[in-house]
């Protein structure tokens, strides 16, 4: 997983902010919504021992162990226009996604070898 500079600086920006120490975002997936699965991103007060550590551009990405074959490949961005503003990825691993654009369908990333 990589991060554009939009990204790294709104998660740096939101690390600065919170209410309480954080380490950085925790991504995920998770099973829900009218194409299958949404992508989730909070708050991470503490890495986990299965945590996937991202660094890049100087803020921390940790990524749920669930999704890490979900997550392969992509790239995080942070888009902001009059009417939202949100983190949005581009993933290969991407089949569809709903026309509301909060639900995906993934597929786990191929490893050879």
């Amino acid at each position: 997983m990589r991060l554009t500079d939009a990204a790294a600086q709104r998660i740096n920006e939101l690390t600065q902010r919170a209410d309480s120490e954080i380490v950085g975002l925790r991504v995920g997936v998770k099973n829900g919504g009218c194409a299958g699965q949404s992508y989730t991103v909070e708050y991470a007060h503490d890495v986990r021992p299965t945590d996937e550590v991202v660094e890049d551009k100087g803020v921390k990405i940790l990524v749920d162990p669930k999704a890490v074959l979900f997550l392969l490949g992509t790239e995080m961005d942070y888009k902001a226009d009059k009417m939202q503003a949100q983190f949005v990825f581009n993933n290969p691993n991407q089949i569809s996604a709903c026309g509301c654009g909060e639900s995906v369908e993934l597929r786990p990333a191929q490893i050879d070898g």
